[in-house]
């Protein structure tokens, strides 16, 4: 029998543990050492609790939002900045209407009241984190490559907080993490990296080639970019072969212009400085002849 009154005393405990701890309706609140952890949804309404409730008729409160400088949340009974228009109190307690990413960071609930000592200050301080779905991701998908090559697909989200992870999709059909899951890809060889949004062809073929699209998702939402195409094309084995025979015609051709003018001696040419200098020599030799005559 005191077993049993025991066990509903602790029922009727752990009852009104969580009837006072009812502002996690709007938001997930867990305990991180002595501060509470907030977690709400992007454009949805939260509520800042200050666990410090015992409220007097001398008691002064004032909320605060802590960062690289500290702004007045709450300040001398009344809303201040932004808030003003999309917050209301609730006994200590700030519900923030519509919250914002920019919203997110620490707060600090300030209660201080006269007591046989002096000044009594107490205070909370809340985690408020901000769930963000995705926007529309950036995808990178080559228009053309050729056959045999690596290819790199890319895919990638800014705002979607927690990071989104990633999932590529061609012609409309999903593609496995691993290309042997898939029939469609069983010719391919490619690797997905969900948490990068990268997709790799390690040697891409023709069947590769469609409409690439990327999705990125996380727990509160997910978004897709258009789809675009790449064409796989293969190297034109009779075009290259066709080009190093004309390559080796003009090298042929040049080299016959070559020995032709060797041959005729264009670049075997005496300089005309040099006959200048035979021409003085055989003046200089008629001119002693004559004298010694």
């Amino acid at each position: 029998m005191a077993r049993s009154r025991h066990r509903l005393l602790l029922l009727l405990l752990r009852y009104l543990v969580v009837a006072l701890g009812c502002h996690r309706a709007y938001g997930l609140s867990t305990p991180l050492r002595d501060q509470q952890v907030v977690t709400a949804i992007e454009y949805q309404d939260v509520i800042l609790a200050c666990k410090y409730s015992k409220k007097t008729t001398s008691s002064r409160l004032e909320w605060k939002k802590l960062g690289l400088s500290v702004s007045f949340v709450y300040y001398q009974q009344a809303l201040q900045g932004d808030f003003k228009d999309r917050a209301e109190m609730l006994d200590f307690n700030i519900r923030i209407k519509n919250v914002t990413r920019n919203d997110a960071g620490k707060y600090r609930c300030e209660v201080s009241a006269p007591s046989e000592k002096g000044q009594n200050l107490q205070e909370d301080t809340i985690t408020l984190e901000v769930l963000v779905a995705p926007a529309v991701p950036s995808c990178e998908v080559p228009n053309s490559a050729l056959s045999g090559t690596v290819v790199e697909l890319r895919c990638k989200d800014k705002e979607g907080n927690p990071a989104p992870e990633y999932t590529w999709f061609k012609d409309g059909v999903r593609l496995p993490e691993s290309p042997k899951l898939g029939f469609q890809s069983s010719n391919s060889s490619y690797t997905i990296n969900t948490k990068s949004g990268t997709l790799q062809f390690n040697t891409v073929s023709k069947l590769d080639s469609g409409e690439y699209s990327c999705e990125a998702r996380n727990s509160v939402g997910h978004r897709k970019c258009p789809g675009k195409r790449m064409q796989i094309d293969d190297l034109n084995m009779s075009g290259i072969i066709a080009a190093v025979v004309v390559v080796a015609l003009v090298i042929s051709v040049c080299g016959l212009v070559v020995c032709y003018a060797q041959r005729k001696g264009y670049f075997t040419k005496e300089p005309s400085f040099q006959k200048s200098n035979s021409e003085s020599k055989e003046t200089t030799l008629s001119e002693n002849y004559s004298f010694e005559e």
